[in-house]
Order: structure tokens, then sequence, then C-alpha cells
């Protein structure tokens, strides 16, 4: 099965997930990741600002800002398909940009160096054991880590963990998986 019908089982699947249940594991994968180390050593955060779709990142944002961490989010570069990251304030210092996403309004931000974020939360659709992930489709996060060398993580249901898909040579792992049951190191392979 390839990457495109593995994103619509999933899509599918993931839209069967009920409300309450749906809540429930958010709230469960937000107490595991402020819990681990990962993120108390953290000073800086990259993250997304959430999809429908995806799992909610603004209490990540709303916890970081609380507990004096910086925020980082991404501008997508569409024609060489990189993202630069904006140290966010507020969420008055966002709007929506391509596809519809939540992005920084570059004249009231900050452009942050990759090597100063601390903690990337990486967003994606279905994940291996060993940390490979399928996102949305724009190969965007597989270009940036590359060659971001800090601490990466990725928030998922269970359900989202499958045994193997097709890995191909650009395909970058993240290090540490968080779902409703707990924070897992990947089976990175060398």
């Amino acid at each position: 099965m390839g990457k495109e019908e593995l994103r619509k089982g999933m899509l599918i699947s993931l839209e069967k997930l009920g409300l309450i249940e749906r809540k429930k594991a958010e709230k469960a994968m937000h107490e595991h990741l402020f819990a681990s180390s990962l993120w108390k050593q953290a000073q800086s955060i990259g993250v997304t600002l959430s999809t429908k779709k995806e799992w909610d990142t603004k209490t990540i944002i709303e916890r970081a800002w609380i507990e004096g961490k910086r925020v980082c989010i991404p501008k997508a570069i569409h024609q060489t398909r990189a993202l630069d990251f904006y140290e966010i304030t507020s969420f008055l210092q966002v709007e929506r940009g391509y596809f519809d996403l939540l992005e920084p309004v570059v004249s009231e931000t900050e452009h942050v160096d990759e090597a100063t974020i601390d903690l990337m939360i990486v967003p994606g659709l279905i994940f291996t054991r060993s940390g490979h992930r399928i996102g949305f489709g724009g190969g965007y996060y597989d270009r940036f880590l590359k060659h971001f060398e800090n601490t990466t993580v990725s928030l998922l249901h269970s359900n989202q963990l499958i045994d193997s898909f097709p890995v191909e040579n650009h395909d970058i792992p993240v290090r540490y998986l968080v779902t409703e049951e707990g924070l897992m190191r990947t089976q990175e392979k060398s």
C-alpha cells in the first residue's frame, strides 16, 4: 500500500474517534509530554499551530509561555518547500497562510536560528516504532529535519502507530513518540 492510500485510511480512522475519546487522548498526550525530561529541559519549543485534523498544540504553546519557554512556529517557503521558524509571544502574531495554515506574521515576529530550538514537535499522520512518519504530503519537515540536530518528538494516538510502510532515503525519523499511553524512545536505525 502506498503512502497516499495509508494517509486516506488513517484520516478516516481518526475521524471515527469520538470527541470524548479524542479529548481524553489529547489530555493524556499533553500530560506525558509535560512530565517528560524532554519538555522540562527545553527552553525553546518548535511547534506548528494545529489544524482540526491534528492533535491540539494550542495547549502546548500556552503551557510553554506559562513556563517561560520560547515558542517558535514555522513559516513555509513554498518555492523551496523549506521551513523558517519565528518566535511568537501571542496568538495575535499569526495569520492564515498557504493551505489555510496558521503561520507567523513575519513583520511582527523574530526569526529564530533552528539550532537554538531545543525541542521540535513534529506533526505527522502515521508512524512506525523506528520514528519514521508519514506527514500530510508536502515533505517540508523531512527537508527541515535533515539538518536539525536537536530533539524531535511527535504526538500521536496509538492507532497511528503501524508496523511498517515504505521508507524512502529522504524520510527522517523522529527520536521520541508520545501517545495517550506514554512517551517512547524510537528504535532508530543508524
